[in-house]
């Protein structure tokens, strides 16, 4: 599946959106494997707060990220499930925990913005940029960076 189609005004990306927190988080749909609510986490050991733990998606083994915790934001109060995005890196499985998954957007490549100045830091370490919507700012989440960070903080650990 291309995540990059030309049109008579350019190129487009397609971007499956999530909402943690209230903000509106884009992914590059090239990037995305599956969407699931994930059931069974198995907390690791000394892990760090922001791996939630471990699950069998489909026989393979998925290392659960709690996106809230990686953004320094607290738990929800809503007390509902929260949804799942399986990503790749390397060949290892991902799943990002989300607060709920919302649509697939086509948008002008050349309508994503660098990082505005004052774009919350926790975020601007982990988007790869901007695009403003009608009344809103969505996000584009940087895959690498988020699952790059991750592996840091394990061989820290």
């Amino acid at each position: 599946m291309a995540n990059k189609m030309q049109t008579t005004e350019g190129a487009m990306v397609e971007y499956v959106t999530a909402m943690i927190g209230g903000q509106l988080f884009g992914l590059p749909i090239s990037r995305v494997q599956d969407v699931f609510m994930p059931e069974r986490v198995t907390r690791v050991p000394l892990s760090s707060r922001e791996i939630a733990g471990v699950l069998n998606l489909r026989g393979r083994i998925v290392t659960v990220v709690d996106m809230r915790a990686r953004l320094g934001l607290p738990r929800p109060e809503d007390g509902k499930a929260p949804m799942a995005v399986g990503v790749d890196l390397r060949g290892e499985s991902y799943g990002l925990l989300i607060d709920q998954i919302g649509e697939v957007l086509r948008l002008p490549e050349d309508g994503k913005e660098e990082n505005p100045v004052n774009l919350d830091p926790r975020m601007a370490k982990l988007a790869g940029g901007v695009h403003r919507l009608d009344g809103q700012l969505m996000v584009v989440l940087d895959v690498d960076r988020v699952l790059e960070l991750e592996t840091k903080v394990q061989i820290a650990a």
